[in-house]
């Protein structure tokens, strides 16, 4: 099923008048589960439409045995603090970025090694290939489960109130807002801007109070989340690819039947194919979209930026960090771009 760029963009009435609650409140009394899944993300966002149809094909396929119950924008805390949770089972699913995972998990955050990617058919073929299991592996160390498919969050575009950033010199001394993650403050720094960490659900706010002048999202989310009111200027940089991971927390998992199990990873891996096409759709129209709300847009060539970050030595660092092994698996998915 194909999702129009409308039906993208425009909750129905129905799931924003029940809000966390919006699938299986009337069931839950009666179900043998009843788990939590929460995510950040506003529910316009393909990753909110797509697992709330997953979550229902679960209720329908374990003939109600097994109830998820969502959460969506940040309504159970920030990223960090959800991130503690589902560890500690107060919620049952979760969806991060790698980068943030990457507080717990440090090489989760591979992917997102800056201008690593050059399009999505590397992207796929890494993160469904031998990147995507590497870091599973990694994620299963620190005791959480997690689904074979990463969910689309989209390459990564800077924006501004200040004006277009052209050049790695347009970011030196640019105040741009980052998520909580390691990564992200180390590749700003090496391009001598002054990144600062706020989680998501504070960043609107921190624009329109220009607490910082600029940050850097996804199209989609740029869109999903109003960013266009409080931001004149898109620079498509590319700069980054993101997903989010789909994750468990491992008692609550393994709480549940092998056969429910199945029916759980089943949908929610065939849902991140659906997203992922979604997101590609939605993408395609988003440009234009965000132009007529008044964004002026640019382009911007990778070559300067990534001679910029090899020169400060942000590759070289985060291939000590992340070790021999690791940075192998990302050199070669990246096409041996990286210094």
């Amino acid at each position: 099923m194909k999702l129009s760029r409308r039906a993208l963009l425009q909750a129905s009435a129905a799931t924003a008048t029940l809000g966390g609650f919006h699938l299986g409140r009337g069931e839950a009394q009666n179900a043998e589960f009843t788990y939590k899944y929460a995510h950040n993300l506003q529910v316009t966002h393909p990753v909110h439409i797509r697992a709330s149809e997953a979550a229902e094909k679960i209720r329908q396929e374990t003939n109600g045995r097994l109830v998820i119950q969502i959460f969506p924008s940040s309504q159970l805390g920030s990223d960090t603090d959800m991130l503690s949770q589902v560890r500690s089972g107060g919620i049952d699913f979760f969806t991060l970025s790698p980068l943030i995972l990457s507080t717990l998990v440090p090489n989760a955050s591979l992917n997102g090694i800056g201008f690593a990617f050059a399009n999505y058919d590397a992207v796929w073929k890494a993160m469904d290939g031998e990147l995507g299991a590497y870091v599973r592996g990694q994620i299963g160390k620190a005791n959480l489960v997690v689904m074979d498919r990463i969910w689309d969050n989209g390459f990564r575009q800077m924006t501004s109130s200040k004006g277009p950033i052209n050049t790695p010199d347009d970011l030196k001394g640019f105040k741009i807002r980052v998520p909580v993650s390691p990564l992200w403050t180390s590749m700003f720094t090496a391009f001598q801007s002054a990144p600062a960490s706020i989680n998501f659900a504070d960043v609107y706010t921190s624009l329109q109070t220009k607490i910082v002048d600029g940050q850097e999202n996804p199209l989609a989310i740029i869109s999903t989340a109003k960013l266009y009111e409080v931001q004149k200027y898109c620079s498509v940089t590319n700069h980054m690819w993101d997903g989010f991971w789909f994750l468990a927390n491992r008692r609550a998992w393994e709480r549940l039947p092998a056969d429910l199990r199945e029916i759980v990873a089943k949908n929610l891996n065939a849902a991140a194919i659906l997203q992922r096409a979604d997101v590609a759709q939605l993408n395609a129209g988003l440009r234009a979209d965000l132009t007529a709300k008044g964004m002026i847009f640019n382009d911007t060539k990778a070559d300067p930026f990534r001679d910029a970050l090899r020169k400060a030595g942000f590759y070289a660092e985060w291939k000590k960090k992340y070790g021999d092994e690791a940075w192998s698996i990302l050199e070669k998915a990246s096409g041996g771009t990286l210094g």
